[in-house]
């Protein structure tokens, strides 16, 4: 299947020297929700912006739905909706005007009812005679994610969509994320709420220092990279750890209740039997034990600083 963005030797430095992307290439695939992960800094705004004809890039292409970004920019930019991380909307404006008049922007003639039909998606049909001054900054996110869909896009950009914003309102946001994407949408977001990706996305791409270093199906990623850990909770406490034992990857809690082990999920054998083999044969008794896996963010965080 054709890729829906196909982004290709993308860097960018800036006057002052700064590179904030090195040769990034990227495919996001047709229908599909992809994950942007990446500390402050790392570059994500900027690919963004670059794929949205905000920013210029120093050198690469990108092809929008096999339309180039920057030879037919108006047909890119019509097939692409961004919500940014800064809200900027006009004050005065009532929420109806300010997002039909977003969809005119691109050409797009009048249609009432699918205005009403997002607005009532986002929860905003009540408030849509309101001038944007007297929403809270949840409604304004709201508004800023309505205008984006108002040209009815096929690529929806979510930059921090959910940062600053309440409980109910990241809740209903992901609901709708979901429904955009059965309709045939691909959305791409960042986020710095890791669980968010972990839950919502199909694919993650991690960024760091204006390097792409990973693309990886979430579910492949966490098998690959996650590792497994079977809590040991001890019947009696241990001062410390026999020195028979030495030789597993095992970990004694402060109290000397509790013994950690870890291991790779992947690998053929746990090395769990003999471990409790060994437990057995140096008369330590189990009152329980449990087993968890790494979440996204451990991964996350053991990437980046693997690669700082």
């Amino acid at each position: 299947m054709q890729p829906i963005i196909s982004i290709k030797g993308i860097s960018k430095t800036y006057a002052s020297g700064f590179t904030a992307l090195k040769s990034i290439d990227l495919e996001i695939r047709k229908g599909e929700i992809f994950a942007l992960l990446g500390p402050n800094g790392a570059g994500k705004t900027t690919l963004i912006s670059i794929i949205c004809g905000i920013v210029n890039a120093s050198s690469g292409t990108i092809s929008a739905d096999g339309v180039d970004i920057v030879h037919d920019y108006r047909a890119a930019r019509s097939l692409i909706g961004l919500v940014p991380q800064e809200l900027t909307t006009d004050a005065f404006e009532s929420v109806w005007d300010t997002v039909s008049f977003s969809r005119g922007l691109f050409g797009k003639p009048a249609d009432p009812a699918y205005i009403e039909k997002v607005l009532r998606q986002l929860s905003l049909w009540d408030k849509r005679r309101s001038k944007m001054l007297a929403l809270s900054g949840g409604m304004k996110r709201r508004v800023m994610i309505a205008k984006a869909l108002s040209h009815e896009p096929r690529i929806l950009f979510l930059d921090e969509p959910t940062a600053g914003v309440d409980v109910e309102l990241r809740r209903d946001m992901w609901e709708m994320v979901r429904g955009l994407r059965e309709s045939g949408v691909t959305i791409i977001l960042t986020t710095h709420y890791i669980e968010e990706a972990e839950e919502m996305a199909d694919r993650i791409g991690v960024i760091n220092r204006g390097e792409l270093i990973l693309v990886e199906d979430k579910h492949a990623l966490m098998q690959k990279l996650g590792q497994k850990q079977l809590h040991l909770h001890l019947q009696t406490s241990l001062e410390t750890l026999p020195a028979t034992l030495a030789h597993y990857n095992l970990t004694l809690s402060e109290d000397g209740q509790q013994l950690t082990y870890t291991f790779d999920a992947h690998q053929e054998t746990s090395g769990i039997a003999e471990l409790l083999r060994s437990l057995s044969a140096q008369g330590i008794d189990l009152k329980d034990l449990q087993s968890k896996q790494s979440s996204l963010e451990e991964i996350f965080v053991n990437l980046v600083k693997g690669n700082g």
